[in-house]
């Protein structure tokens, strides 16, 4: 015990470890620091003045003008200095590299890890004694006593030594960890300097594992991901099982193509609706609007004369080329769905009607429309030549995968990289702030329906080219549930401001896996609506305890 405490570390210790590295790196960097005063510092020094120069309102264009040939000058000459030390340089870098990379973690580094390893066991075991010591304190306690009032605040008093004991622990465990993890990220603050905040790509990677262990909780952790381990054991569970009841595989390649296959319209659907949530909102109405969009598609690119009518009149486009019908078919499909959207969007964001309540009237006004025009018939199939067009099939691969890929980048990319996305996050996170800062509310949200209904439409779209057609109103019912469940599941809070569309990906590939495992096995299609529950259930849970815990 006695050798182990010799090698725990006091501070003052520690730094004595430390000194031949600083006092060694530190002349290199005095004198890298003197090689780039006239040089690379007076560059950055001179371009930053240039750019305060452009962007000055008080000074005449002349006078700007002077200033900057001026700089340029002088830059010219720096950068003369910058050229010329830049050998002396680089030679001095690669010896306080080469240094740092035989002492510091034989000299240092290792020393302090060990010291850290030591201290840990050596306060664990100070709170164990401690404890145990408190427990004979209480009990020595409570033998004196008899009032059921004294009892009753004696263990109060003890319930509350516990808790600071424990309290104390984590403290010292939470410095012990600080000062491994600031030995650590020390070297890279030496090659910061030297360097100018340049690391190689490994160096930054370790950087990046480094901070993430420091940070790392576990409770958060599975919070976070909790739902996802479950998820995958289960799958992995249904792995295991499929082959014993169906004498075949589950993780097949033609199984993953007809996974990605099925999930790749809805991946337009949970992509919509994302938007919405991240608004704190949601829509009732999208299977609606996938059978909408079915039977639409499907009358204009119908194979032949059409067999039922629409209010009574049958319609006939085999006069048209089958281009222009394929064209006319997504048009048509994203003016409706993006009509009724824009009806739910502007009442949402007008009168701040709830869009639980705007997009469940818009879900019976288009079934009752659709319904009552078509009489509730399905329309048959398109012309068959139209899936080859639109999601071919090359060397057995499904192009319609392709088309799902394009929308996540794109519906990325506008989240992530525009105005409209970053405006979407504010109004969602809070619209009152977003509101004051100069916000339009009305058109973040109206606009939010709107997308959604462009991606509803050309969902339902491709959704009719796999089918080969067979659209109907009823069609696509249940949808939204498995479209709002892929997103929750993939983390977009309906807290608002919160969701990546990472998440919503992973959450559509989840359930859809999760539904066409269970019908391989042959589970009833009821079954499968419960454990779409109890997965949505517990998302929402876990979404909940993770806002309870910020609040």
């Amino acid at each position: 015990m006695a050798n182990e405490n010799s090698k725990i570390l006091t501070e003052e210790q520690e730094m004595r470890l430390r000194q031949p590295i600083d006092d060694y790196v530190g002349k290199i960097q005095a004198e890298i620091d003197r090689l780039r005063e006239e040089g690379t510092d007076r560059v950055l020094a001179l371009q930053d003045h240039m750019d305060g120069l452009k962007r000055d309102r008080v000074l005449t264009r002349e006078e700007k003008e002077a200033a900057i040939a001026e700089d340029r000058a002088q830059l010219e000459k720096a950068k003369g200095i910058e050229i010329k030390n830049k050998d002396a340089i680089s030679k001095l870098i690669s010896d306080a590299e080469d240094y740092i990379k035989t002492h510091f973690d034989r000299d240092y580094y290792q020393m302090v890890q060990i010291s850290c390893v030591l201290e840990k066991t050596a306060a664990i075991e100070r709170y164990r004694k401690n404890i145990e010591t408190l427990k004979q304190e209480h009990q020595a306690a409570l033998s004196k006593i008899s009032d059921n009032q004294e009892i009753k605040d004696e263990k109060y008093v003890y319930k509350n030594r516990l808790f600071d004991a424990k309290m104390k622990l984590e403290k010292e465990l939470q410095q012990i960890k600080d000062r491994r993890h600031a030995a650590y990220t020390y070297k890279y603050h030496l090659l910061d300097l030297l360097r100018m905040s340049k690391f190689t790509f490994l160096e930054t990677r370790a950087q990046k594992w480094e901070n993430y262990k420091y940070t790392f909780n576990r409770r958060a952790f599975f919070l976070q991901n909790g739902l996802y381990i479950a998820i995958i054991l289960i799958f992995i569970m249904l792995c295991i099982i499929t082959p014993m009841v169906k004498n075949a595989p589950l993780l097949t390649y033609n199984n993953v193509l007809n996974i990605l296959q099925q999930a790749s319209p809805r991946m337009f659907l949970a992509l919509g609706v994302a938007g919405l949530i991240l608004l704190t909102g949601t829509d009732l109405s999208i299977g609606r609007m996938v059978g909408m969009g079915m039977t639409t598609a499907t009358i204009i690119m119908h194979q032949g004369r059409n067999t039922g009518s629409v209010f009574g009149h049958v319609f006939d486009f085999t006069n048209m080329p089958i281009p222009v019908r394929v064209v006319l078919a997504l048009i048509v499909c994203i003016l409706l769905c993006t009509l009724f959207t824009a009806i739910a969007g502007f009442f949402t964001a007008k009168f701040k009607m709830h869009p639980f309540i705007s997009t469940m009237a818009n879900m019976l006004v288009i079934f009752g429309l659709v319904t009552y025009a078509t009489k509730g018939v399905s329309f048959g199939a398109i012309e068959p030549v139209i899936p080859g067009m639109i999601i071919p099939k090359v060397n057995g691969f499904p192009t319609i995968i392709l088309w799902a890929a394009a929308a996540v980048v794109i519906v990325w990319f506008i989240w992530n990289k525009t105005t409209f996305g970053k405006n979407l996050y504010a109004v969602g996170g809070n619209p009152e702030a977003a509101a004051v800062s100069g916000i339009s509310v009305f058109r973040v949200t109206v606009g939010a329906f709107i997308m959604a209904g462009i991606l509803y439409g050309f969902g339902s779209w491709l959704e009719c080219a796999r089918m080969v057609g067979s659209g109907s109103a009823a069609y696509g019912q249940g949808w939204e549930m498995d479209a709002i469940a892929a997103c929750v599941v993939g983390g977009v809070s309906f807290t608002g401001g919160i969701g990546k569309i990472s998440g919503v990906v992973v959450g559509v590939f989840i359930f859809t896996a999760l539904t066409y495992s269970l019908t391989i096995l042959g589970i009833d299609t009821n079954l499968q609506f419960v454990f779409s529950g109890i997965i949505i259930l517990v998302a929402v849970t876990l979404d909940c305890l993770k806002y309870v815990q910020k609040k």
